[in-house]
């Protein structure tokens, strides 16, 4: 008896080892007439094992580039369509450039830093007054949901120094951000208006 894990492996699993025996045999076939009706043959077959796929742009192209690679590119034929290359299957894609930058508070996220350090260009006045405060009540509300606690303006007014290098100095006695009991209630208020829908 012929066990699976002794036969050879299969190079497109998803059409099964009565498919790939197929492409095997018509690999064999000596006359090219002959080796390429029993090719069209094989692609009407897989084409019917996977219907729901004919919407596919390409669809056909697809099928003879995987009739391709099982026959491990040995198919002596005149394809329909350009197939794909056998050094093409095997090119790896370049490395993404991925950003490493480092998030000095992960509860305040990149972007946050990000508006923080843009607010320091602007020029001195009611816009950049303005901003700095909305910048600051949103890092304590991204405090407030990561944090279960009470947040003191002192530790937010810390972090905006920190994360402006320097530039913004703020503190408790002449700024005023919006009350912790303020944000949950009004957090909490939304999350009810949610679930209740």
């Amino acid at each position: 008896m012929k066990y699976n894990t002794k036969l050879p492996q299969l190079r497109l699993p998803e059409y099964g080892r009565n498919i790939q025996n197929m492409v095997d045999y018509c690999v064999s076939i000596p006359e090219r007439n002959e080796r390429t009706h029993c090719a069209n043959t094989i692609i009407n077959i897989m084409g019917n094992m996977f219907p729901h796929l004919r919407d596919v742009n390409d669809f056909k192209h697809i099928l003879w580039d995987h009739l391709a690679i099982m026959a491990d590119f040995e198919l002596d034929i005149d394809y329909p369509y350009e197939i794909v290359k056998k050094e093409d299957l095997y090119i790896k894609p370049p490395r993404l450039p991925y950003n490493n930058g480092r998030i000095t508070y992960k509860h305040y996220g990149k972007n946050l830093e990000n508006m923080i350090l843009k607010a320091t260009e602007y020029a001195e006045g009611e816009e950049r007054e303005q901003l700095i405060k909305l910048l600051a009540n949103h890092m304590k509300k991204s405090f407030l949901t990561w944090n279960k606690e009470v947040v003191d303006d002192r530790k937010i007014f810390t972090d905006l120094n920190l994360l402006s290098k320097g530039q913004i100095i703020w503190d408790e006695e002449s700024h005023k951000l919006t009350e912790s009991k303020d944000i949950l209630m009004k957090k909490n208020k939304n999350l009810a208006r949610r679930q209740n829908k």
